[in-house]
């Protein structure tokens, strides 16, 4: 028996289709590099095979398994 079929949501966030907003933003610290995901401090659940995030060409990246947005801070004189 086939299952039915799941109609896409409409787009009413201005997201691409099919792809979900972040799951959480975090602030980063200069100290905290390298950046990787899942962090220390997140909950046992949300874990997922660590992965090196690369802050080169912007202050934000996401990460491709949770979707948790990072931030870089910038540097305090």
């Amino acid at each position: 028996m086939p299952l039915p079929h799941k109609p896409e949501p409409e787009n009413r966030s201005g997201s691409t289709p099919g792809r979900t907003s972040p799951a959480e933003t975090r602030e980063i610290e200069p100290t905290d590099l390298p950046l990787y995901c899942p962090r220390d401090d997140m909950t046992l659940w949300n874990h997922h095979p660590r992965v090196y995030l690369t802050l080169e060409d912007c202050a934000a990246v996401l990460c491709p398994y949770c979707g948790t947005r990072y931030i870089l801070k910038a540097p305090t004189p």
